[in-house]
């Protein structure tokens, strides 16, 4: 088990997840308090960092692309202070971060994780029931309905329509934008037969959407927003009748034993060249190396 504790919050790895405890630190984002913990997956991963500053370093993952409904909701990147895959860390246990970098990617090479796209989510999302009040509306989010109740603050047009109910097999898609200076942000439902080819009305009287202002519980409407996109048709995944179903391979004629496909030897030989490498770079011991080269030799 490798760990490193800050104000910040800690991260542990046991060498198959990455579990990460938001601190108490008045700097701790309400996103991530409210979130809890996180356990990301070794195979989630496309990579980690350690970036050193003059007084505090960061130590940052960063996963494949549409492995996080979170992620895939922000574009990538919550905002300031509401990232759980960052973690600020004091200076004097730069030394531990640096470790734990090293740690989490000598089990990303061992276990030859693939770091591109994703077609399915690798995170679970928020938990439900899930309830929200920011901006123009409380928003409610149970698995199946979504349900929107205006307050005093919403526009009359759209208040006076009463709250709206959503079935989630009648949303498309959720679009968030978070507020930025003189600009309004939003959480906005995209629902079918709802104007698909035009655009749709301002947040501000779009029954389907929550106008924010910038307020500290704006961000909470990201993770209700996360909590449906979870629940919605993966964005990569291929549409159901995409491509013919591929044919199977005939049946082996009776008696016949089933012949395993050799490995490429061009590969296993990369595959030496590299554990070598890490070896001499100091991330593979002695004994990891020789039990890591004994099982490619077999295979050759």
């Amino acid at each position: 088990m490798t760990e490193i504790i800050q104000k910040d919050g800690t991260w542990s790895f046991d060498g198959d997840v990455i579990r990460i405890v938001p601190g108490g630190d008045k700097s701790v984002g309400l996103l991530r308090q409210t979130l809890g913990e996180v356990a990301v997956p070794l195979r989630a991963l496309a990579g980690i960092s350690f970036e050193a500053g003059k007084k505090t370093g960061r130590l940052r993952l960063r996963l494949r692309d549409g492995a996080d409904p979170l992620l895939q909701l922000t574009g990538g990147k919550p905002a300031d202070g509401s990232d759980p895959y960052v973690l600020v860390v004091a200076n004097d246990r730069s030394g531990v971060a640096e470790y734990f970098v090293d740690e989490v990617r000598r089990a990303m090479m061992l276990e030859q994780v693939e770091t591109g796209p994703v077609d399915a989510y690798l995170l679970p999302g928020p938990s439900l029931p899930i309830t929200v009040g920011a901006g123009d509306a409380t928003v409610t989010f149970d698995g199946e309905r979504i349900r929107l109740e205006w307050n005093w603050k919403t526009e009359e047009s759209k208040a006076s329509g009463g709250a709206r109910t959503l079935a989630l097999t009648g949303v498309r898609a959720v679009e968030w934008l978070p507020a930025a200076g003189l600009e309004n942000g939003y959480l906005r439902f995209r629902v079918d037969g709802a104007g698909q080819s035009a655009a749709p009305p301002a947040p501000k009287y779009d029954p389907h959407a929550v106008e924010l202002w910038g307020f500290r519980k704006d961000p909470l409407m990201a993770l209700l927003g996360a909590a449906v996109v979870a629940r919605l048709p993966h964005p990569n995944a291929a549409p159901p009748d995409a491509a013919p179903p591929a044919l199977e391979a005939p049946a082996p004629a009776a008696g016949a034993a089933a012949v395993p496909a050799a490995p490429d030897h061009d590969v296993l030989l990369r595959r030496l060249r590299e554990l070598g490498e890490l070896h001499r770079a100091g991330v593979l011991t002695d004994e990891e190396f020789t039990l890591a080269k004994q099982a490619v030799l077999k295979q050759l």
